[in-house]
């Protein structure tokens, strides 16, 4: 049988004074940073240079000279050595802005025997080690409600800092509805447990100007499977109130039928929206996760190159 425990909340709230500083979140930011950047250099760092043509600096091609171009445009020293005229072409480096929001909410602390980390860890390593990712590909990185778009080479101490000194959201189960600009993105970390209507309403409100995002939805292996049986007691972490259970068996054959639809629903939402719907469980590496984001990203921009 899977034990189970919840993180205290010191361990999620790191901008709290607490006397069991061993267990604070922001004791261990210095090994999630760690963690982070292990994860990131797993993952290539091709979106920056996204190979088409553009108004950037760095050289892609050589191409034919197409007639009526600008003749200014022709690159005479490579002409030079062939019978045809080329043109240097640049490739598209076009700063574009990432927006993560990483959920500290209570079910967040929850973890069982079967998981490699706690889903607060997970999801912390995970954002961070993509905001590295982006920055060194030449993207700005920002944090919903909390940090303006920057693009430093230490995002990930940076957005640990931010985490640290944040005392007003550690309860909040989804981030602020405000509106992301047009061709920003948004990069969503929590479990997703609260109702479908609610997740709706806040992605509704973050791409109401057009802005394309990702939910990456974490989750403890016990919680998709509930591998319970006999008697049992479940406790919401979220509104802290108690269920009494006679027949954990019978009862997981409806919450799994129930977790499936909550899947399905958040799915189509992702769907009508344009954005996509990554869902991780705790006991699989990081950087599984972090991959298919970032192919994600890639698709979304219709560029073949992201993460290999």
């Amino acid at each position: 049988m899977a034990r189970t425990r919840v993180l205290p909340e010191s361990a999620r709230s790191p901008g709290r004074v607490e006397t069991e500083s061993a267990l604070s979140l922001a004791s261990r930011m210095p090994r999630l940073v760690l963690e982070a950047r292990r994860v990131a250099a797993n993952l290539a760092h091709g979106i920056h240079g996204r190979r088409r043509a553009g108004t950037g600096e760095s050289f892609w091609q050589f191409r034919p000279f197409v007639t009526g171009e600008a003749a200014q445009r022709i690159d005479w020293r490579r002409s030079g050595r062939d019978d045809r005229l080329y043109v240097r072409e640049r490739e598209w480096e076009t700063a574009q802005t990432i927006w993560f929001w990483i959920d500290r909410s209570a079910s967040m602390g929850y973890a069982s025997d079967l998981a490699q980390a706690p889903k607060i860890e997970r999801a912390i390593v995970l954002g961070f080690a993509l905001a590295d990712t982006f920055v060194e590909a030449g993207e700005r990185v920002g944090m919903l409600g909390l940090m303006a778009p920057r693009a430093t080479r230490r995002i990930a101490e940076t957005m640990a800092q931010t985490l640290v000194a944040d005392r007003t959201s550690l309860e909040e189960s989804l981030p602020p509805q405000a509106p992301v600009a047009p061709q920003h993105e948004a990069i969503l970390v929590s479990d997703f447990l609260s109702p479908v209507r609610d997740i709706a309403a806040m992605v509704e409100g973050i791409s109401s100007r057009g802005a394309r995002g990702h939910l990456v939805m974490i989750v403890d292996p016990v919680e998709e499977t509930f591998p319970f049986q006999g008697q049992a007691v479940l406790h919401d972490l979220e509104d802290g109130v108690s269920l009494r259970i006679g027949d954990a068996a019978s009862w997981g054959r409806a919450y799994r039928a129930r977790i499936e639809q909550h899947r399905a629903e958040l799915q189509e939402l992702a769907r009508r929206r344009g954005w996509t719907l990554t869902i991780h469980r705790t006991d699989r590496p990081a950087s599984e996760a972090a991959l298919r984001i970032m192919t994600l990203v890639s698709t979304s921009r219709g560029t073949n190159t992201g993460a290999r």
